[in-house]
């Protein structure tokens, strides 16, 4: 995997303004955290995550979307003997799936460069039920004004996710300002594979050791299954 972290990719910014960038592969890639620091040692890191087994099972959705050929999510996740999912054996930890949702090996190289007030940590779920106050404390982090808040999202049901409100001045009129809604595209909100109970209890088991590391390493429990 190549990835590129350098100034002259990023837009300048002035008095009063930040720059962003967002990758979210940064995260787990083993070179990042050394290439990020070289480029300035003052930078702040947003890390959103989420239940790795869920996260598991929609990386999986979004892969078979693009290859609908891929083995079903349980021959991917284990190392199986047959079609059978009573032939479990060793969860597959060299599929990106299940390695990207081990949060605390990732955590540990960037803290190696990073203190941890220098990264903020976002949880999926309350990004979810609870966007304005995520935006909150992120907003905080980053020492902006509280600009966005409950006034700026309403719930999608049929996507499962908070849409985006913004008011625009509206030019040469008495209106005022228009509303623009945004949602999240066609690849995201997509339903989830029914999987076998027993396949979602054996990855919660592998990773609860992780998450409880995570937990302590970040000060931060997230409340995973």
């Amino acid at each position: 995997m190549c990835v590129c972290v350098c100034r002259s990719q990023m837009p300048r910014s002035v008095d009063g303004q930040l720059t962003v960038e967002k990758t979210p592969s940064y995260f787990v890639t083993k070179t990042v955290p050394d290439r990020v620091y070289n480029m300035s040692r003052d930078v702040r890191l947003v890390v959103v995550v989420r239940d790795p087994v869920t996260r598991a099972i929609s990386d999986y959705v979004q892969a078979s979307a693009k290859r609908p050929h891929l083995p079903p999510f349980e021959r991917m996740a284990f190392a199986v003997s047959d079609n059978s999912t009573a032939n479990l054996s060793s969860v597959a930890t060299s599929w990106g799936a299940v390695k990207i949702g081990i949060y605390a090996r990732h955590l540990r190289r960037w803290l190696k460069r990073f203190s941890l007030d220098q990264m903020h940590f976002v949880s999926g779920e309350r990004l979810i039920t609870d966007p304005a106050g995520e935006m909150a404390s992120l907003q905080d982090f980053l020492g902006l004004p509280r600009f966005v808040d409950s006034r700026h999202f309403f719930f999608n049901a049929t996507k499962g996710f908070p849409c985006l409100r913004k008011f625009v001045a509206v030019k040469d009129s008495s209106a005022g300002k228009k509303e623009v809604v945004r949602c999240l595209g066609r690849s995201k909100g997509r339903s989830h594979p029914v999987v076998n109970i027993n396949v979602i209890q054996r990855l919660r088991n592998f990773f609860r050791p992780f998450n409880e590391k995570f937990y302590r390493m970040t000060g931060i429990n997230f409340n995973w299954p």
